[in-house]
């Protein structure tokens, strides 16, 4: 069996795992209970890794921080947005 499965596997549950935030604070616009550095911190970790990836060529790194570098940037424009309110 090739293992890279396990980084495919990897790649769907890290990406998808901001995308439920993502449409609940987008929806609500509830920022509130959210910390912005927190998120600071993740979208810089993620775009680190995509660069990390695209160093290496490794697919399933690049799709990973793709998707959640995207569901980490919905939830930051929105903290921003919504705490200067």
């Amino acid at each position: 069996m090739d293992f890279s499965i396990v980084g495919y596997f990897a790649t769907f549950f890290s990406a998808v795992g901001f995308l439920p935030q993502a449409i609940k604070t987008v929806r609500s616009k509830d920022v509130q209970s959210l910390s912005l550095v927190t998120y600071i911190f993740l979208f810089s970790a993620s775009l680190s890794w995509f660069s990390y990836g695209i160093y290496l060529g490794d697919i399933p790194l690049i799709a990973t921080n793709t998707l959640t570098s995207i569901f980490q940037a919905i939830i930051l424009f929105m903290i921003l947005k919504e705490k200067d309110k």
